[in-house]
């Protein structure tokens, strides 16, 4: 599409934006008495009209009718994990019996690796990208500090070359292809939260599983932001949270898959809780762990209902405006962005870390302020912006950046313009 810079043409792409309407189903924060500028979905969306009313529902369950409520009602909690289900599966790329939303992210990790990361002498790397988000590298560090081994001869951080921003995937599939004699796991996120870069996830999982490594993903920022195909492109296990682009709240009930070739293997050892055993004996109390078929089995504990409840609500919003739009507009959305940075100012002011291909990317530019980025950031907050910004580190040097993420379902093409005007002011 042929973009122009103007008011009234985005204007004109809101009048014609078949998901227009979806801005009425959320909150919009204010400044001021003004709806804010809100471009930080990739961190925590908003919150849907809905989410009070299904809270209160269960509120009101359980105020009317006490631990009978496991059994009574629309939703009964002794199977609310599994109301998530078909929406996610849609999100995920997976089957029904792929997906479950439990504990939180980085919980989710550790299980899975307990599962999914066995080291041997020989076979004990991990490949993951450099300046992957610290709660990853965290769980990486710990892991392989947990079977023995130290880091810095475990872990294998992929850079990015010499004057680049972002990893080109040739050169990932040759560093596992390299290391394939030693390589246990790959554990890539899908979008790398600094850089806004999508990874090639059937290509770093197909080359992985030729090496004889396990290949894993966290799916934070890719989860409702990037079309996935997690059954189809045979990822083992994947891991993310819902209250960034899914708009489920703070701290929200995270989600995970594993791919059902691994459903009922045995030979897997996992931490296991009551919740992963098979329902129809759960409530036996016997010795003895038998796990459900499928992610379920990888449960610890009971649904948080309340957490669950808010994720419901943002899942009917999803499925009501239809994924697959939601990515049309998305990438016209942040195509236009990307438009409005490159007209209006120099590569001496500004340049997008993010790659300029949308198969590459989400909802998110990355963007580098080479002078007084902070400052700039500062102003454009005062001003109503709420971005994200983040410190240099060694893929932007010796400039900030601030990450801009317009969302398909509460942001607009004018709001996009008048960020970039403002953008415009405060670096004047």
């Amino acid at each position: 599409m042929k973009f122009k810079n103007s008011l009234a043409y985005a204007q004109s792409l809101d009048e014609k934006d078949p998901l227009k309407l979806f801005r009425d189903e959320f909150y919009i924060p204010k400044l001021q008495g003004e709806d804010v500028l809100y471009f930080t979905g990739n961190s925590l969306g908003l919150q849907p009209k809905g989410t009070a009313k299904i809270i209160n529902e269960e509120l009101e369950l359980w105020k009317e009718r006490g631990v009978e409520g496991h059994f009574e009602g629309e939703r009964p909690w002794f199977h609310y994990h599994k109301f998530a289900k078909e929406s996610l599966a849609k999100i995920v790329g997976a089957k029904p019996e792929e997906v479950v939303p439990m504990n939180s992210l980085t919980t989710n990790l550790h299980l899975l690796m307990v599962s999914f990361y066995r080291p041997t002498s020989k076979r004990f790397k991990i490949i993951t990208e450099a300046g992957a988000f610290p709660s990853d590298q965290y769980a990486l560090e710990s892991q392989v500090k947990f079977h023995g081994f130290t880091p810095e001869e475990a872990i294998i951080e992929l850079a990015p070359r010499e004057e680049e921003t972002t990893l080109r995937t040739e050169d990932i599939l040759t560093a596992i292809e390299t290391n394939s004699k030693e390589l246990a796991l790959i554990m890539f996120s899908g979008v790398q939260y600094f850089t806004g870069q999508f990874f090639n996830i059937e290509h770093i999982t197909k080359v992985g599983h030729k090496a004889g490594a396990v290949v894993g993903f966290d799916l934070a920022h890719a989860a409702g932001n990037i079309p996935l195909k997690l059954h189809d492109h045979q990822v083992d296990f994947a891991v993310w949270c819902h209250y960034k682009y899914l708009n489920s709240g703070p701290g929200s009930v995270a989600g995970a898959f594993v791919h059902n070739k691994h459903a009922n293997n045995p030979d897997l050892p996992r931490f296991a809780g009551w919740w992963g055993h098979n329902e129809e004996e759960r409530f036996l109390m016997k010795k003895g762990f038998k796990p459900m078929s499928g992610v379920d089995g990888w449960q610890l504990s009971n649904a948080n209902v309340l957490a669950t409840a808010a994720l419901l609500a943002s899942l009917a919003v999803v499925d009501k405006a239809g994924f697959d739009n939601m990515r049309v507009k998305s990438v016209q959305l942040t195509a236009f962005l990307e438009f409005l940075l490159n007209d209006l100012f120099s590569k001496e002011e500004l340049a997008i870390l993010t790659p300029n291909d949308s198969h590459q990317r989400g909802a998110q530019l990355s963007i580098a302020l080479v002078n007084k980025g902070r400052k700039v950031f500062d102003e454009l907050t005062s001003k109503g912006v709420v971005a994200d910004w983040r410190e240099p580190n060694l893929i932007s040097n010796q400039a900030g950046v601030m990450r801009v993420a317009p969302t398909p379902l509460y942001n607009s093409y004018e709001e996009v313009f008048n960020f970039v005007q403002l953008l415009r002011k405060a670096i004047n």
